[in-house]
């Protein structure tokens, strides 16, 4: 496909006057039939990927979005284009009739573009009528979340890898804002990708500004985040830890006069739509919300993301400030730290599923393929926890699900089973610690935030920021940080180097610095070890 007819579609179709260069190259490689995965900032052209390329290849795109609200907006973007193809959605959130004219107009070749939910896929008649439909182009947006050691994991996208073979083996197009080496590696995996094109631009957001502010009382905290939302320029974001602590700062913001809501996931179908619906409008100045509030918004002029709790992780946190100055004007990102906060994050991570109820369901397994509804009556198990633990077993290699239901994988006991849930249980616990760890480094840190976050994602930065507040330090100061920081010429690892250290086995170097190295391993998580004791101990290998 020439580059010349690639970028009149998009003029003439989309209205984008000019593609980036690395938008043209993640189109071309699509168009041709490449699986690629893209891995952008936000606000960095990913949707138009997958909008164009469909519109140059025959046949149906399908897009795979976690939201409802994300399918809606992605949606309303196609139709509000200049002349681009038709697209249907389909979700829960559509009535039969509705659904009904979706799949008339996908049989009659009509809609080019179908949205729908994982959970959409997990339905045997949908993804028997989407194989006879014809589907040219699967495109997995937030693919992150197929990745168990990524920082939004969803069971529902486990499944993709095999709906991808029971729809011919289409090309596959897989978009994130945020992703490590050890997460790309396992999207790649998990979704059967062949030899893909992979694209990781720059994740910098230079017009945001990155501040951390450290408490001593959890007092004092609370009246500072409501102090530093109720000064700063509307619209903006207030991220909280719990449903409770969402709704009392709402309320505390109502008080200061601010037009403030909560947002969780306790709230109904529709009252989660309608702070949507209230914020892109412009009629809510500020959403104080829990994680559940994120990939549905698309709005360009969020001038704040606050942080009254610290997240899960940096990659959770990252893709979280992203959400400001979408459009390229000054933006505040701030994170309210407390290291007594910490435990509170450590106390989500350990959910590890104990061993009568894994043996339970397993039992249930054992012997017959059943549906997860069957299973849930048979194990004395809420469907909620069958599909939770479902996901360890998963993971663990040991079930499988498909078309007819879940079954234990062939000679596989359930003895065998229990035991090898329960030790990637416990593999999946030490890396969330080792997350927090990570992200306690960020808020401690005394180099610029910008380079430490970059350096997460594996991107070299030149500090400093002059736009984080440990870059607001005096020259003095920052010249000596500086100095002390500097990666040594001689570094004797590089980042995405794959090592090899004789407990943990193999990991990928993540970030290089004077005095230290941080390596993630599966097995362990992050580590960051003294490059003097690695040289000294030969503790790593290049493998």
């Amino acid at each position: 496909m020439q580059a010349d007819e690639i970028a009149r579609v998009a003029r003439e179709s989309f209205g984008i006057e000019e593609l980036r260069p690395q938008q043209l190259e993640a189109i071309e490689a699509a168009v041709a039939g490449r699986d690629v995965l893209v891995v952008w900032a936000t606000g960095a052209g990913k949707s138009a990927v997958y909008q164009v390329t469909a519109a140059l290849r025959p046949g149906l795109t399908a897009i795979v979005s976690p939201l409802i609200a994300l399918q809606e907006d992605q949606l309303a973007r196609i139709e509000d284009a200049p002349d681009a193809p038709e697209g249907v959605a389909l979700n829960s959130s559509h009535g039969v009739k509705a659904r009904h004219e979706a799949w008339d107009k996908i049989r009659s070749g009509e809609a080019s573009y179908v949205l729908l939910a994982p959970e959409q896929l997990a339905k045997d008649d949908v993804v028997a009528d989407l194989a006879e439909a014809g589907v040219s182009l699967l495109v997995v947006d937030e693919a992150h979340c197929i990745a168990a050691w990524g920082h939004d994991f969803r069971p529902d996208y486990l499944m993709l890898g095999e709906v991808i073979e029971r729809l011919g083996r289409p090309p596959v197009l897989a978009l994130t804002a945020t992703a490590t080496s050890p997460v790309r590696t396992e999207i790649i995996e998990r979704l059967g990708m062949d030899d893909p094109a992979i694209l990781v631009g720059d994740v910098d957001r230079p017009n945001i500004e990155m501040n951390v502010r450290r408490h001593s009382e959890k007092s004092g905290k609370r009246d500072a985040v409501l102090d530093e939302v109720a000064g700063l320029p509307m619209p903006g974001l207030l991220y909280t830890a719990t449903r409770r602590g969402a709704e009392e700062y709402a309320d505390a913001l109502h008080e200061r006069g601010v037009n403030a809501v909560a947002y969780h996931a306790g709230l109904s179908a529709k009252e989660r739509s309608d702070v949507h619906e209230a914020f892109h409008d412009g009629t809510v100045d500020v959403v104080v919300a829990t994680s559940a509030f994120g990939m549905g918004i698309d709005k360009a002029d969020v001038r704040f993301v606050v942080h009254a709790d610290i997240p899960d992780s940096i990659d959770a946190y990252y893709q979280e400030l992203g959400r400001a100055g979408r459009d390229g004007e000054p933006a505040t990102a701030t994170l309210h730290y407390r290291p007594e906060d910490l435990s509170l994050r450590r106390f989500f991570a350990a959910s590890a599923p104990k061993r009568g109820e894994l043996k339970r369901l397993v039992s249930a397994i054992a012997g017959a393929t059943r549906s997860r509804a069957e299973l849930a009556a048979a194990g004395g198990l809420s469907s909620r926890r069958v599909t939770a633990l479902l996901t360890v077993l998963v993971d663990a290699g040991a079930v499988r699900t498909g078309r007819d239901g879940v079954a234990l994988r062939r000679g596989m006991t359930v003895e065998r089973a229990v035991d090898a849930a329960l030790e990637r249980s416990e593999e999946r616990e030490r890396i969330d610690a080792s997350r927090i760890e990570m992200l306690r480094g960020y808020a401690e840190t005394r180099r610029c935030r910008r380079a430490t976050l970059l350096g997460y994602f594996g991107q070299d930065y030149v500090e400093p920021c002059e736009n984080c507040d440990t870059c607001a330090a005096s020259a003095t100061d920052r010249a000596a940080r500086a100095e002390d920081d500097e990666p040594r010429a001689d570094a004797p690892f590089h980042v995405d180097e794959v090592v090899c250290h004789h407990e943990w086995g193999e990991g990928t170097v993540m970030a290089v610095e004077d005095d230290r190295v941080t390596v993630f391993f599966e097995s362990q998580g992050y580590k960051v070890l003294s490059t003097e004791l690695v040289a000294e101990r030969g503790l790593l290998a290049s493998a």
